[in-house]
């Protein structure tokens, strides 16, 4: 009977009545039914497999791509400190202290990053080519070359059946820069004896006289004792364990001696330092706190280094500091003040300054009318920026909005002789000024008295004489941030060795770091200038000592000593 679709076939229970040929044919089917869920339940392992490598490669890529978020984050954010506005995130002071900091942690982020993008395209069929590196700067050519030769060991055709000597065709040259650490060395001084059997005379070259005479170091030595110590800022002690890397034994208690000695040979040269640059008419002053140890008490007192400086605009720069015990007006006063028993005359011209109330006295008019007042700007526009930081004033962006102008007007007269540049003064900044004033007195109307707003438009307004003596004078500088400059070696110093021995050691580093950091503004080498004057020290006459101010200073060749 035919069955119908859809009719549902009842199992055969009943095998035994079959024929043998159906029965190997229903045995087969069984088999290949029992073969085929075996694959199919390994096909289903397989693909549980597939989808839990699949899952982990997602989370792996997940957290790769969360790293490199993070780590791209991270160098924008190094980048925004290292190449962002001085207002934002970190003062100057702090920006120096953490230059070093940031540029290994930046390094060491940048080769993460590139680490975990190579890994990244490990498993790409076609890697994208790598990030075009900005070109090197070439190294000095002044540097000493050594040279590696790297050539194949055998310069025979490497085919099979060929054989032949190559012929060298070219050369890539790859260079790195390399140090050796300070090397310490001997001089030697040979003075032979002559003598005359019949006239019994016996002749010799005398000694060259040295700094310290008698002793162990040569003026090298002296020069990069006092330059580690005042212009690298390292204590003794520290330079002690460097020394002794170098199998050199040199006690703190000993360095500190051969500087001393340095230092007091060093201060005619340091008197005449001071009249140089107090021979100008336009000065610059400014002071910086230092802590001084008092044995007496147990602890340290607060002293004070005034420096003084030539004009920004001064083609033969020069800053001189003065150690002091205080901050009065009397240290000010007695450093200007010339010593006529020495023909040095008494210091008259414009002083620039911060309005800090001790210059008061050294520009009283009723004592000292050859002085002139001037101040500088860049303090009155920082008490508006300090306003628009805290955010209490709304006129605090428009003040520092017009000081932005006037600094414009003065980036662009930098390079002018003097005269000009009060030409273009008058023409281009008076406007400017005018205008601030007048806005100012208005807005001064508006505020109420006893605030830090009042405070500050009162400043301006007060010592807007001095503020716009500029104007009037083209070698005026506009600010006292030359000075400000000169003084940050200070502030870097007192980070290292805390704070100053004694009074006399104080003066003894204003006199050496004069020397130092006017011989950077003349463009010499610290180490060069200060070992060959004090090579030339003990044989210059105080006559000509004025050879060896860093503005005059021409570098000798003298063995091993060299420009």
């Amino acid at each position: 009977m035919p069955r119908m679709l859809g009719m549902r076939v009842p199992p055969v229970t009943d095998l035994q009545g079959l024929p043998p040929e159906a029965l190997a044919l229903i045995e087969q089917m069984q088999r290949h039914i029992e073969q085929q869920e075996q694959a199919l339940l390994a096909h289903q392992q397989q693909l549980a497999e597939g989808q839990a490598l699949l899952q982990r490669k997602d989370r792996e890529i997940a957290l790769r791509d969360a790293k490199l978020e993070k780590l791209e984050f991270e160098i924008a954010r190094f980048k925004r400190w290292k190449f962002g506005a001085r207002t934002e995130a970190m003062n100057a002071q702090q920006r120096r202290l953490f230059e070093e900091t940031l540029a290994e942690d930046e390094a060491a982020l940048q080769a993460a990053l590139d680490q975990l993008r190579v890994e990244g395209r490990t498993g790409d069929a076609k890697p994208k080519a790598p990030p075009r590196r900005p070109r090197r700067e070439a190294l000095p050519a002044h540097l000493r070359r050594v040279e590696h030769r790297h050539e194949p060991e055998d310069t025979r055709c490497p085919n099979e059946g060929c054989g032949r000597p190559m012929t060298r065709v070219g050369e890539d040259i790859s260079e790195r820069l390399d140090v050796v650490p300070a090397e310490f060395f001997v001089r030697r001084h040979v003075y032979g004896k002559w003598a005359c059997r019949c006239c019994q005379t016996l002749k010799q070259q005398p000694a060259a006289p040295e700094i310290i005479d008698g002793g162990v170091p040569a003026s090298g030595l002296l020069a990069h004792l006092l330059i580690s110590r005042f212009a690298d800022h390292l204590p003794y002690y520290r330079q002690e364990a460097i020394n002794a890397r170098s199998g050199v034994h040199t006690p703190r208690s000993t360095l500190a001696a051969w500087a001393g000695q340095a230092g007091a040979a060093l201060e005619p040269l340091y008197d005449a330092h001071k009249r140089f640059v107090l021979g100008c008419r336009v000065l610059h002053a400014d002071e910086t706190p230092v802590a001084l140890l008092d044995p007496g008490a147990g602890k340290t007192r607060r002293a004070y280094v005034w420096a003084y400086a030539r004009s920004g605009h001064d083609p033969t720069p020069g800053v001189v500091y003065d150690f002091c015990l205080g901050r009065g007006a009397q240290y000010p006063v007695a450093f200007l003040a010339g010593d006529e028993r020495l023909g040095h005359r008494r210091w008259a011209g414009t002083l620039l300054t911060d309005r800090y109330n001790a210059y008061d006295t050294v520009l009283d008019e009723r004592v000292h009318p050859d002085r002139t007042a001037a101040a500088c700007v860049a303090h009155a526009r920082r008490k508006f920026d300090e306003l628009a930081k805290a955010g209490t004033s709304a006129l605090a962006e428009e003040a520092i909005r017009r000081f932005g102008l006037i600094y414009e007007v003065e980036g662009e007269l930098g390079v002018l002789p003097d005269e000009e540049r009060q030409a273009r003064r008058q023409e281009l900044a008076r406007p400017l000024w005018d205008s601030l004033k007048k806005w100012l007195e208005l807005e001064r109307r508006l505020v109420v008295d006893g605030g830090t707003t009042a405070a500050t438009i009162d400043y301006t307004l007060n010592h807007w004489a001095a503020l716009t003596r500029h104007l009037d004078d083209g070698a005026v500088p506009i600010d006292n941030n030359h000075l400000e400059r000169q003084i940050k070696p200070w502030a870097m110093g007192r980070k290292a060795w805390m704070f100053v021995g004694s009074a006399l050691a104080g003066q003894r580093a204003a006199m050496v770091m004069s020397l130092v950091q006017s011989a950077r503004l003349n463009g010499h080498d610290p180490f060069a200038y200060l070992s060959d004057v004090l090579r030339r020290l003990p044989t210059q006459l105080n006559s000509r000592i004025q050879e060896l101010l860093p503005h005059l200073w021409c570098p000798t060749r003298d063995g091993d000593t060299a420009a």
